[in-house]
């Protein structure tokens, strides 16, 4: 199983590189006249100089901006004189380095108190720097680490931060990393898609790499009759199961064997219902799901192992009958597949993320909003999120359609084919069609041996609380 592919690494500054938190502590108690206490931390650790000095200025009457100034100048000469870097720190950024992996650093502080610390590092290490400077909204925003994500041309899902307060942790969050948490002077604790050390001692690469989520890449795909109109079928399938580095393909018009014989010759699980649906998985098969004998039309299901998460993966196939663009009343015949659709929602329990892929027969009420198209409605109100939609919003300039790439015009261009889900995160979504098909009749000599283009779509799976 693949997890995703690390891009970059995300470091705050203060309490997690160097040991600043203690002189921001220190400069703060010399700006309010008075030690700190326990219940201070919320509004002095991860906080940017200015909503610490309008938290003084509340209590003290003195003017935010003055104090502001002050703060900056009693913690830039605490930094001059006693920045010390955070066991672990420099041999991780060397480690880092070595591998080829982008790094940033990502502050609440100011430029001018990030760029005393930036030389003491060496600004070399870092690809990319964000301060409290550089966006409109600080920590606990997302926008510092979407802002150094951006710069450095990386999905925040593919990316590590690294933090030591829950302000700069919710900031990360937010923006869409991992975290990787070395809590400085208060505790951090473990949840979903961030991990808890005690120190960056140790912390190599390839641990920075297994904390993030597993990449799970659904394909959906009508055979069409198995795939035998066209020649040497079998093994164009298998170049195309190939080719895209799926790692589930919900099939459809299997006609009887194709699950089990793409699933053979792969080494892959296979789940194979009635006539026409099939599941082929390079990821162990934890259970059935449905009806094992579904007739043509219907869905089946499947459990799969993800890591040490599961998933369910629905294919389905909806009555063909009555296409509804070449009918004179588009809706006439959607609730025979409308109906098919409510069937199959109830057969799927909540709780466990799900993916319901399938050739509807009918296109989406989010590519034609001129027709209220009640399939994809359903599935909606059913809290489905369509993949492809969601990745690709603008209809007009991805129609994304996958009816037909050799029914040419006057056959109606639809989206028919769909990858649908219920609590994963998208991270791709595209279709696919290998080669350039000949139109119908003259069908058997091409490298596509289906009528409809497959969809593909990329979801990450985040990981679960670690404390180590």
């Amino acid at each position: 199983m693949n997890r995703l592919p690390l891009q970059a690494v995300l470091f705050d500054m203060d309490g997690t590189l160097v040991d600043t938190e203690r002189l921001w502590w220190e400069a703060v108690e010399q700006v309010a006249g008075r030690a700190l206490t326990e219940e201070d931390r919320p509004e002095v650790l991860g906080r940017p100089v200015e909503y610490t000095a309008a938290w003084l200025a509340a209590s003290t009457g003195t003017v935010a901006a003055d104090l502001a100034e002050t703060l900056h100048r009693e913690f830039a000469d605490r930094v001059r004189s006693g920045i010390v870097p955070r066991p672990g720190a420099l041999a991780l950024l060397d480690a880092l380095a070595r591998e080829g992996v982008p790094t940033a650093l990502v502050t609440a502080s100011p430029r001018a108190v990030a760029d005393t610390v930036l030389d003491a590092l060496g600004a070399d290490r870092f690809a990319v720097s964000v301060t409290a400077d550089d966006t409109p909204h600080t920590k606990p925003a997302p926008d510092p680490y979407l802002a150094a994500c951006r710069a450095l041309g990386v999905d925040p899902a593919v990316c590590v931060a690294v933090e030591d307060t829950e302000t700069g942790v919710a900031s990360a969050e937010a923006a869409g990393c991992a975290v990787l948490a070395v809590p400085s002077l208060a505790p951090i604790e473990a949840a979903p898609g961030r991990t808890v050390r005690a120190s960056l001692e140790g912390v190599t690469v390839d641990r920075l790499r297994s904390l993030l989520p597993y990449r799970l890449r659904v394909m959906t795909w009508n055979l069409w009759y198995g795939g035998t109109k066209v020649r040497d079928h079998r093994a164009k399938q298998l170049k195309v199961i190939a080719e895209t580095d799926v790692d589930v393909v919900g099939l459809q018009e299997t006609y009887g064997g194709a699950a089990g014989e793409l699933a053979e010759a792969l080494g892959w699980h296979h789940h194979s219902a009635g006539p026409n649906l099939g599941i082929i998985s390079r990821l162990p098969i934890t259970a059935v799901l449905g009806d094992s004998d579904v007739g043509f039309y219907g869905a089946a299901g499947a459990r799969i192992a993800v890591g040490d998460q599961e998933v369910e993966i629905w294919t389905a196939h909806l009555d063909a009958e009555h296409y509804g663009p070449y009918e004179s009343e588009p809706l006439a015949h959607e609730e025979v597949r409308t109906g098919q659709m409510r069937d199959i929602l109830r057969r799927i329990p909540g709780g466990t993320p799900v993916v319901l892929v399938g050739d509807f027969n009918s296109p989406s009420h989010l590519d034609r909003p001129d027709v209220e198209w009640p399939v994809t409605r359903a599935a909606e109100e059913a809290g489905f999120a369509d993949s492809f939609r969601e990745a690709r919003p603008d209809a007009v300039r991805d129609p994304g359609h996958t009816w037909s790439p050799v029914h040419a015009h006057p056959e109606p261009q639809d989206r028919i084919d769909f990858v649908l889900h219920r609590g994963l995160r998208v991270l791709h979504s595209r279709t696919y069609v290998s080669g350039t098909p000949r139109t119908w009749p003259d069908v058997e000599d091409n490298d596509w041996p289906s009528d409809h283009a497959a969809v593909i779509t990329t979801f990450s799976l985040g990981s679960g609380p670690r404390t180590v």
